[in-house]
């Protein structure tokens, strides 16, 4: 198995790799015991963002970017999942293969949207010149009711406005009045994030820019990445990446944060979100990033995370993959907050109670932690390792502490996370924990702390203090 990735390696066409490469990783990764039960995680090599989120042929649909021959970032492709629940997913394998003239060197991310018969897949295409400078095309595709794909030759959008540099990228494509919008984040010349907006009559365009999104009189770092706008009811709600936005403006702890702004409407003329809330993390974690959300036929707004961080190296690299992806979540506003909590379709993951000397490596915990207390919660190990969780009740405070969890993550940026609720009231969490992985949800999902943890141990236990725990099994899918 490869382990020094040279340039030439990382983009060498997928003609041009042996089979031998992906056998070497599965074979590796068949005597992990970090591997993942319920949760999306590549079949080899590179996971990262969500694309395509989207209902389409009666089916939901999911795209992962990929780089199936390790895991670092190359020539990626999108990897084409289907479910009929939300919960188990069918892995296609790639759908979206780069190598054309519009995507030479990667079919990078994007969103899809049903059109007609077919579903229409806009995305960004990664094109180097002969000295390495990147062109970035904004391309399409469509996928017809067999999943088979075609995809147009043509760029959308040929290059970025005037004023901006080559990070250009992460289209969503919105219809709303008989008119198709594309938001693209952008990094300006003064090196100042920025999303773009584009209009067209058809989806397959002409594409002409519009206008910037006006949500914030605030600089938003120095690249906005993976903008997704949507809306819960009336109300506008923007999901995106802020890469570099000062901690005056934005108080975050990971190496990147994915930030939300609630609105209470939305002018289409001028594009602009009206009276938009302050910036907020939309998670408190340690890994959660590139959040692709949209409003499903049923009316849900759903969202799904990608648990990883560019620029971050997880133990799991030395088996040949790396990262997954959160529960799939619906978003909810109540009290002019942003709620997220796993689908109900769940729910059917959720079997008996078990015993307490022992849990599985796939399990969900739900506890209460009454009025003016603290509780505290462990998931340890037979070697000692632990995750641990702090509820203080009378200071609103919860803590996340992975110091002592087994092979360290991105220790530069802390091993403790924080989050804040209403202080002197009860808290509730719950925790989907799946072997190296764990999503907490507090107060059914007014705060969210996501993390990756890598033990040596095999066998979980539960250690809790002054609070109620209710344990329940989770069957192994995958």
């Amino acid at each position: 198995m490869i382990t020094k990735w040279t340039r030439n390696l990382r983009y060498l066409p997928y003609k041009n790799w042996s089979d031998n490469q992906i056998t070497a990783i599965k074979q590796k990764i068949s005597q992990s015991h970090w591997r993942l039960g319920y949760h999306i995680q590549p079949t080899t090599g590179l996971l990262n963002d969500p694309n395509g989120f989207s209902y389409f042929n009666n089916q939901w649909h999911l795209f992962y970017q990929s780089f199936p021959y390790g895991p670092v970032h190359g020539l990626k492709n999108w990897t084409h999942l289907t479910s009929d629940d939300l919960v188990h997913w069918q892995d296609h394998g790639p759908l979206v293969i780069p190598g054309d003239k519009q995507d030479s060197h990667g079919a990078y991310s994007g969103s899809a949207i049903p059109v007609g018969d077919d579903l229409f897949l806009m995305y960004t295409g990664n094109v180097r010149d002969s000295k390495w400078v990147r062109h970035p095309k904004q391309d399409g595709a469509w996928m017809d009711a067999n999943n088979q794909l075609k995809k147009i030759a043509t760029p959308l959008i040929g290059k970025p406005k005037d004023g901006f540099t080559e990070h250009f990228r992460d289209p969503q494509v919105i219809y709303h009045g008989k008119q198709y919008y594309c938001l693209i984040g952008a990094r300006k010349a003064d090196n100042t994030g920025h999303i773009l907006v584009y209009q067209a009559d058809k989806v397959t365009g002409p594409w002409k820019y519009k206008t910037e999104l006006k949500f914030t009189n605030q600089t938003m770092g120095y690249m906005i990445e993976c903008p997704n706008l949507v809306f819960i009811g009336s109300r506008p709600v923007l999901i995106f990446c802020p890469q570099g936005i000062d901690q005056s403006v934005l108080s975050h702890r990971n190496i990147y944060p994915n930030a939300y702004v609630i609105g209470q409407s939305f002018d289409w003329n001028n594009f602009e979100i009206i009276q938009p809330s302050s910036i907020e993390n939309l998670d408190d974690g340690f890994d959660a990033y590139a959040t692709q959300a949209f409003k499903a036929p049923d009316g849900r707004v759903l969202s799904v995370s990608w648990i990883g961080l560019p620029d971050t190296t997880y133990p799991t690299d030395s088996e040949g993959w790396a990262n997954c992806y959160s529960l799939v979540k619906e978003l909810k506003i109540e009290n002019n907050k942003l709620y997220q909590y796993p689908v109900v379709e769940n729910d059917c993951l959720g079997k008996n109670k078990i015993s307490t000397q022992g849990i599985s490596a796939q399990t969900k915990l739900s506890w209460k932690v009454s009025t003016d207390t603290v509780g505290i919660v462990c998931i340890k190990t037979e070697l000692g390792e632990k995750l641990q969780i702090v509820m203080d009740s009378t200071n609103g405070k919860i803590l996340v502490d992975r110091t002592n969890s087994g092979v360290s993550v991105s220790k530069d940026f802390g091993t403790i996370r924080s989050s804040d609720v209403v202080s002197h009231k009860d808290i509730t969490a719950d925790l989907w924990f799946d072997n190296t992985v764990f999503e907490l949800y507090i107060n059914h999902g007014e705060r969210v702390l996501t993390g990756r943890i890598f033990p040596n141990g095999r066998q979980f236990y539960v250690d809790s203090k002054n609070v109620n725990v209710c344990k329940m099994r989770l069957d192994k899918i995958y």
